[in-house]
């Protein structure tokens, strides 16, 4: 069942990337919504109607944003980090950071899709993938000193190690293939840094809510949650990149 929900998820994923447009943008904005959900769900179990709302209005505020007019974007944003500030009683600092690093992941997502092309949403992908898969085979069959035990006990030194060898050569092969020039390899090293930060940063929230994964949606990984926190990190420091220095080239 493990492999099973890997490739349907993958295969739902990588099709949504290809098609681009609104397509594209509206599996963006229910995954956003549904990352929110097991976020809300995961700091407060006790209601779980608070927790369908915050997603609900996460997802289409992520819907939203992209097609209304610029100047709208951070307000359309703004609105569901606002409710969530001023409904829930505690923790709400906690749900706020990871909130705004959701929405501007997804914004990232698009704008990454919309701006730049398929090839470098997958190459993205490909980075994240990469050091997640790479990490969990290297952890399992090298083993090692622990990373950071107190926050996530299976994580190892040589799992980390594993998945910025691998983010270098997707970099290497991504840039020999589109001729991005010798930067890339160190943007794909760094997403992979923020994507490993992302898999922490999640994995400490779950020990704060006493929790093994963040939803049950996906048969044998947990939720979506446990699934794409990577790529929200990355996605974030991607678009940061992508906005500031307009690298890696567009289409």
């Amino acid at each position: 069942m493990r492999l099973v929900s890997a490739f349907v998820l993958a295969g739902v994923g990588l099709g949504a990337v290809w098609a681009g447009g609104w397509v594209f943008i509206t599996f963006v904005a229910i995954l956003t919504g549904i990352i929110v959900w097991e976020l809300a769900a995961m700091l407060r179990a006790e209601d779980p109607g608070f927790a369908l709302q915050m997603g609900a209005i996460s997802g289409l505020a992520s819907y939203c944003a992209i097609w209304g007019p610029a100047a709208a974007v951070i307000p359309t944003l703004l609105v569901p980090i606002v409710v969530g500030h001023v409904v829930l009683p505690d923790r709400r600092r906690l749900f706020v950071l990871f909130l705004v690093i959701i929405q501007l992941a997804a914004f990232g997502m698009i704008s990454v899709r919309d701006e730049f092309g398929f090839v470098w949403m997958l190459w993205l992908v490909c980075v994240v993938a990469g050091t997640d898969i790479a990490g969990y085979f290297a952890g399992r069959i090298i083993g090692g000193p622990k990373l950071w035990p107190r926050v996530s006990p299976k994580k190892t030194w040589s799992g980390t190690s594993a998945g910025w060898i691998v983010s270098l050569i997707v970099g290497v092969v991504f840039m020999r293939v589109t001729g991005a020039g010798i930067w890339l390899p160190v943007l794909s090293l760094a997403a992979s840094v923020a994507s490993q930060a992302g898999d922490l940063a999640q994995s400490a929230v779950k020990r704060q809510a006493g929790v093994k994964d963040s939803g049950g949606l996906l048969p044998g990984h947990g939720g979506l949650f446990d699934r794409f926190d990577g790529l929200i990190v990355a996605s974030v420091l991607v678009l940061a990149v992508m906005e500031t220095t307009g690298y890696p080239p567009g289409p």
